[in-house]
Protein backbone atom coordinates (compact mmCIF):
# COMPACT_ATOMS: atom_id res chain seq x y z
CA UNK A 1 0.00 0.00 0.00
CA UNK A 2 1.38 3.23 -1.11
CA UNK A 3 2.29 5.47 1.96
CA UNK A 4 0.11 8.48 1.97
CA UNK A 5 2.34 11.96 2.06
CA UNK A 6 1.97 13.90 4.70
CA UNK A 7 -1.02 17.23 4.89
CA UNK A 8 0.63 20.52 4.65
CA UNK A 9 -0.88 21.40 7.97
CA UNK A 10 1.38 18.36 9.10
CA UNK A 11 4.70 19.12 7.30
CA UNK A 12 7.78 20.96 9.45
CA UNK A 13 7.78 24.40 8.89
CA UNK A 14 10.06 25.71 6.40
CA UNK A 15 12.34 27.40 8.30
CA UNK A 16 12.52 24.51 10.74
CA UNK A 17 13.97 22.43 7.26
CA UNK A 18 16.66 25.28 6.50
CA UNK A 19 18.00 25.40 10.17
CA UNK A 20 17.99 21.42 9.35
CA UNK A 21 19.76 21.48 6.43
CA UNK A 22 22.32 24.42 7.32
CA UNK A 23 23.23 22.32 10.74
CA UNK A 24 23.60 19.17 8.02
CA UNK A 25 26.35 21.32 6.14
CA UNK A 26 28.23 22.59 9.00
CA UNK A 27 29.05 19.08 10.31
CA UNK A 28 31.61 16.65 10.21
CA UNK A 29 29.99 15.34 7.27
CA UNK A 30 28.98 18.12 5.54
CA UNK A 31 29.95 20.60 2.89
CA UNK A 32 33.67 21.31 2.96
CA UNK A 33 32.68 25.15 1.88
CA UNK A 34 30.28 25.52 4.32
CA UNK A 35 32.29 23.96 7.13
CA UNK A 36 35.34 26.33 6.60
CA UNK A 37 33.20 29.79 6.60
CA UNK A 38 33.30 31.74 10.05
CA UNK A 39 31.79 34.94 10.23
CA UNK A 40 34.28 36.99 9.05
CA UNK A 41 34.57 35.26 5.75
CA UNK A 42 30.91 35.57 5.23
CA UNK A 43 30.52 39.33 6.06
CA UNK A 44 30.37 40.28 2.58
CA UNK A 45 28.06 37.91 1.32
CA UNK A 46 25.27 39.14 2.91
CA UNK A 47 25.99 42.82 1.09
CA UNK A 48 26.02 40.95 -2.28
CA UNK A 49 22.52 39.50 -1.38
CA UNK A 50 21.11 42.68 -0.70
CA UNK A 51 22.59 44.21 -4.06
CA UNK A 52 20.58 41.39 -5.50
CA UNK A 53 17.48 41.84 -3.81
CA UNK A 54 17.53 45.27 -4.64
CA UNK A 55 18.15 44.68 -8.24
CA UNK A 56 15.43 41.89 -8.50
CA UNK A 57 12.56 44.32 -6.30
CA UNK A 58 13.95 47.31 -9.08
CA UNK A 59 12.91 45.33 -12.16
CA UNK A 60 9.33 44.27 -10.21
CA UNK A 61 10.41 40.51 -10.92
CA UNK A 62 8.61 38.61 -8.01
CA UNK A 63 10.42 35.19 -8.83
CA UNK A 64 13.69 36.27 -8.96
CA UNK A 65 12.81 38.75 -5.29
CA UNK A 66 11.28 35.72 -3.85
CA UNK A 67 14.78 33.54 -4.63
CA UNK A 68 16.86 36.38 -2.88
CA UNK A 69 15.02 37.03 0.03
CA UNK A 70 15.90 33.24 0.03
CA UNK A 71 19.77 33.64 -0.43
CA UNK A 72 19.41 36.44 2.27
CA UNK A 73 17.43 34.43 4.69
CA UNK A 74 20.71 31.73 3.94
CA UNK A 75 23.18 34.27 5.46
CA UNK A 76 21.20 35.18 8.45
CA UNK A 77 20.36 31.26 9.35
CA UNK A 78 24.56 30.49 8.55
CA UNK A 79 25.63 32.75 10.95
CA UNK A 80 22.70 31.54 13.74
CA UNK A 81 24.58 28.44 13.07
CA UNK A 82 27.99 29.71 13.71
CA UNK A 83 26.92 31.54 16.66
CA UNK A 84 25.31 28.57 17.69
CA UNK A 85 28.49 26.08 17.30
CA UNK A 86 30.37 29.22 19.43
CA UNK A 87 27.76 28.94 22.08
CA UNK A 88 26.28 32.67 22.25
CA UNK A 89 22.89 32.37 20.50
CA UNK A 90 20.91 30.77 17.79
CA UNK A 91 18.55 31.63 15.02
CA UNK A 92 15.45 31.25 17.93
CA UNK A 93 17.11 33.72 20.13
CA UNK A 94 17.64 36.30 16.89
CA UNK A 95 13.86 35.81 15.94
CA UNK A 96 12.64 36.58 19.51
CA UNK A 97 15.09 39.41 20.11
CA UNK A 98 13.61 41.28 16.93
CA UNK A 99 9.81 40.29 17.72
CA UNK A 100 10.57 42.00 20.96
CA UNK A 101 11.63 45.29 19.35
CA UNK A 102 9.26 45.51 17.50
CA UNK A 103 6.80 45.72 20.03
CA UNK A 104 8.52 47.65 22.35
CA UNK A 105 9.49 50.07 19.66
CA UNK A 106 6.00 50.31 18.53
CA UNK A 107 4.33 51.49 21.67
CA UNK A 108 1.33 53.39 19.49
CA UNK A 109 0.62 49.61 18.18
CA UNK A 110 1.23 47.60 21.33
CA UNK A 111 0.67 50.37 23.68
CA UNK A 112 -1.07 53.56 24.92
CA UNK A 113 1.14 56.01 22.97
CA UNK A 114 -0.69 58.10 20.64
CA UNK A 115 1.33 59.84 17.50
CA UNK A 116 -0.64 61.16 14.31
CA UNK A 117 2.41 61.20 11.39
CA UNK A 118 5.16 59.54 10.03
CA UNK A 119 7.62 61.56 11.59
CA UNK A 120 6.09 61.22 15.17
CA UNK A 121 6.37 57.90 14.69
CA UNK A 122 10.56 58.30 13.78
CA UNK A 123 10.65 60.86 16.62
CA UNK A 124 9.55 57.98 19.36
CA UNK A 125 11.40 55.53 17.88
CA UNK A 126 14.89 57.29 18.05
CA UNK A 127 13.69 58.44 21.52
CA UNK A 128 13.20 54.91 22.35
CA UNK A 129 16.56 53.31 21.04
CA UNK A 130 18.31 56.09 22.41
CA UNK A 131 16.45 55.08 25.89
CA UNK A 132 17.39 51.40 25.45
CA UNK A 133 21.13 51.60 24.34
CA UNK A 134 22.08 54.71 27.33
CA UNK A 135 24.73 53.42 29.53
CA UNK A 136 25.40 50.47 27.76
CA UNK A 137 28.19 50.02 25.36
CA UNK A 138 26.56 50.89 22.38
CA UNK A 139 25.30 53.87 23.87
CA UNK A 140 25.16 56.84 21.58
CA UNK A 141 25.93 60.00 22.95
CA UNK A 142 26.26 61.95 19.59
CA UNK A 143 23.54 62.93 17.15
CA UNK A 144 26.47 61.21 14.92
CA UNK A 145 26.29 58.17 16.60
CA UNK A 146 24.78 55.19 14.22
CA UNK A 147 26.02 55.47 10.82
CA UNK A 148 27.45 52.11 9.52
CA UNK A 149 31.56 52.76 8.47
CA UNK A 150 31.07 50.01 5.72
CA UNK A 151 27.88 52.25 3.50
CA UNK A 152 28.81 53.28 0.18
CA UNK A 153 30.65 56.44 0.43
CA UNK A 154 27.87 58.58 -1.25
CA UNK A 155 25.42 56.85 1.12
CA UNK A 156 27.58 57.30 3.96
CA UNK A 157 27.94 60.83 2.99
CA UNK A 158 24.25 61.29 2.87
CA UNK A 159 23.30 59.63 6.24
CA UNK A 160 25.82 61.96 7.76
CA UNK A 161 24.24 65.46 6.55
CA UNK A 162 21.25 64.37 7.49
CA UNK A 163 21.99 63.50 11.28
CA UNK A 164 23.92 66.75 11.52
CA UNK A 165 20.98 68.70 9.84
CA UNK A 166 19.16 67.54 12.38
CA UNK A 167 21.07 68.45 15.31
CA UNK A 168 21.13 71.51 13.77
CA UNK A 169 25.08 71.40 13.33
CA UNK A 170 24.77 72.53 9.36
CA UNK A 171 22.05 74.64 7.98
CA UNK A 172 19.43 73.76 5.17
CA UNK A 173 21.14 75.08 2.21
CA UNK A 174 19.61 77.91 0.19
CA UNK A 175 19.61 78.29 -3.49
CA UNK A 176 17.74 77.53 -6.96
CA UNK A 177 14.59 75.29 -7.27
CA UNK A 178 14.60 71.86 -6.11
CA UNK A 179 13.50 70.66 -10.06
CA UNK A 180 16.10 72.89 -11.49
CA UNK A 181 18.62 71.92 -8.78
CA UNK A 182 18.37 68.01 -8.69
CA UNK A 183 19.13 67.73 -12.34
CA UNK A 184 22.21 70.03 -11.76
CA UNK A 185 23.74 68.01 -8.93
CA UNK A 186 23.18 65.21 -10.70
CA UNK A 187 25.40 66.10 -13.37
CA UNK A 188 27.77 67.45 -11.16
CA UNK A 189 28.04 64.44 -9.37
CA UNK A 190 28.96 62.29 -12.60
CA UNK A 191 31.08 64.72 -13.77
CA UNK A 192 33.15 65.17 -10.51
CA UNK A 193 33.61 61.25 -10.90
CA UNK A 194 34.53 61.50 -14.06
CA UNK A 195 37.22 64.46 -13.18
CA UNK A 196 38.50 61.55 -10.37
CA UNK A 197 38.80 58.81 -12.22
CA UNK A 198 40.87 61.24 -15.17
CA UNK A 199 43.43 61.54 -12.53
CA UNK A 200 43.45 58.12 -11.73
CA UNK A 201 41.53 58.83 -8.16
CA UNK A 202 38.78 56.63 -7.19
CA UNK A 203 35.94 58.98 -6.39
CA UNK A 204 34.31 56.52 -4.10
CA UNK A 205 37.88 56.42 -1.81
CA UNK A 206 37.97 60.51 -2.04
CA UNK A 207 34.09 61.02 -0.95
CA UNK A 208 34.95 58.38 2.23
CA UNK A 209 38.22 60.24 3.30
CA UNK A 210 36.13 63.40 2.93
CA UNK A 211 33.38 62.36 4.78
CA UNK A 212 35.41 61.32 7.46
CA UNK A 213 37.34 64.27 7.87
CA UNK A 214 33.70 66.17 7.89
CA UNK A 215 32.43 64.12 10.69
CA UNK A 216 35.61 65.00 12.68
CA UNK A 217 34.80 68.53 12.17
CA UNK A 218 31.27 68.22 12.70
CA UNK A 219 31.46 65.81 15.92
CA UNK A 220 34.23 68.67 17.57
CA UNK A 221 31.52 71.33 16.81
CA UNK A 222 28.83 69.06 18.52
CA UNK A 223 31.35 68.83 21.49
CA UNK A 224 31.84 72.69 21.80
CA UNK A 225 28.02 73.33 21.83
CA UNK A 226 27.45 70.95 24.12
CA UNK A 227 30.30 72.43 26.52
CA UNK A 228 28.62 75.50 26.21
CA UNK A 229 25.08 74.58 27.63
Amino acid sequence: MKKKSPSKSRRQPAINDLLDVMARLRSPTGCPWDREQDHLSLRFHAVEEVYELMDAIEAGDDHEMAEELGDLLLQVVFHCQLANERGVFDFEEVARRIVEKLIRRHPHVFGDSKVKSVDAVWAQWEQIKKAEKKGTKHDRPSALDGIPKHLPALLRAEKLVKKARKAKLIDQPKGKSAARAKGEIAKQLFELTQLAQGQGWSAEELLRAETKKQERELRKAERSNNSGK
